[in-house]
């Protein structure tokens, strides 16, 4: 039975386009089975007192690729921590970065496989919001008293008696008018009344005399006068 050469053109044909998917299955299968961005995970963790931050990398075809690890500020790198390479697997392959983070902390993440990826992992590293080593609590307070800082009064001066006033000390200020002398009796009646006092009459003798003197001498000059005339 002779084959048609069409149907042998055909099946070339169809064989030909049925090789073409099989190929661009495979070269789809290789670049699923090859590096990316989406196998690598990071995390911030607690090794006892100290902070650490962990990269897995999950790519099952093993290809080695370097991580960066940048302290973020401000959405600009303020410092790099380190720098590792990994080669991952199906189960997981863990790198550790030392790093004592502070709480709410960003860091970014870079990935490098020469020909497979080049970027970050996406979104930032954020730490957690509690440090891994918590701060000491004070002391609390005693119940014992603080010993002051001065030292004490030896109990023989806190028991030393107040000495007591004087009768002179002690004595009220409104005592001290009795101190001074009192006036006589006669002459508190002087200063009060005036009515016993003799001043009146001495005094109008003493008026009477001075006008008799006057008076003499005035008669005296009168007669001294008429003894000229004659």
């Amino acid at each position: 039975m002779s084959i048609n050469r069409r149907t042998v053109a055909r099946s070339v044909r169809a064989l030909g386009v049925a090789s073409a998917s099989a190929a661009l299955a495979l070269g789809f299968a290789g670049n699923a089975l090859a590096c990316n961005i989406s196998e690598f995970s990071a995390e911030a963790k607690c090794d006892g007192d100290k902070g650490v931050i962990t990269v897995t990398d999950v790519d099952p075809s093993g290809i080695p690729a370097t991580i960066s690890v940048y302290l973020q500020n401000n959405g600009a790198d303020l410092k790099k921590i380190g720098e590792q390479v990994v080669k991952g697997s199906r189960e997981g392959v863990t790198i550790t970065f030392a790093e004592n983070w502070k709480p709410d902390a960003e860091y970014r993440v870079h990935v490098k496989a020469a020909g497979y990826v080049d970027e970050d992992i996406k979104p930032n590293l954020t730490t957690p919001s509690t440090a891994c080593k918590k701060e000491e609590e004070p002391p609390a307070p005693s119940d014992a008293p603080t010993p002051s800082a001065t030292p004490s009064t030896p109990a023989e001066e806190t028991d030393t008696p107040t000495p007591t006033p004087s009768e002179s000390e002690s004595t009220a200020p409104a005592d001290t008018e009795s101190n001074v002398p009192s006036p006589a009796t006669g002459d508190s009646g002087l200063a009060e009344t005036g009515a016993n006092s003799n001043t009146g009459l001495i005094a109008g003798i003493a008026i009477g005399l001075v006008a008799l003197g006057g008076g003499a001498v005035f008669f005296g000059m009168r007669r001294r006068g008429a003894s000229s005339d004659r």
